[in-house]
């Protein structure tokens, strides 16, 4: 893969071209993850609503009916239902690890077996999330690992 860029004075934003001999899945990850930079959602601060930046999201965790987006130092709550924040983020890394949460991959440090077929992902920030069984395939899968 070649990447090129050059400074256009003219250019009133930025803007990405990719060539591609033939469409694949490594051109459709690019393309997710590009377009993954203006995606944001609606959060709930201290003082006031605030819009976070989805690349900036370790995990989403439903607690109580109530759901809460984790970043690295901080965690807000949304009105969002934990659905549908899956259904709108899972082409931008983010991939279901338990009935309760969803993970953005990018955040992934590593990942350990537990006992029970459990895994143990480590994020980046050094927290653990505890992947279920059920949810292992859709993981790999996530990870380029198995169709």
């Amino acid at each position: 893969m070649k990447i090129k860029a050059e400074q256009d004075l003219s250019c009133n934003e930025i803007e990405i071209i990719i060539k591609y001999p033939q469409k694949d899945k490594q051109v459709d990850r690019i393309i997710d993850f590009l377009q993954s930079f203006d995606m944001q959602i609606k959060c709930a601060g201290e003082n006031a609503d605030r819009m976070i930046d989805i690349l900036d999201i370790y995990y989403i965790e439903s607690v109580d009916k109530k759901t809460f987006v984790y970043l690295e130092n901080a965690v807000y709550r949304t009105d969002f239902r934990l659905y549908q924040l899956k259904n709108k983020l899972q082409t931008y890394g983010f991939v279901q690890i338990s009935k309760s949460c969803i993970l953005n991959i990018n955040a992934l440090d590593s990942i350990r077996p537990l006992f029970n077929s459990r895994m143990e992902a480590t994020l980046k920030n050094g927290e653990k999330v505890n992947i279920n069984r059920n949810y292992l395939n859709g993981v790999k899968k996530a990870l380029g690992g198995e169709e």
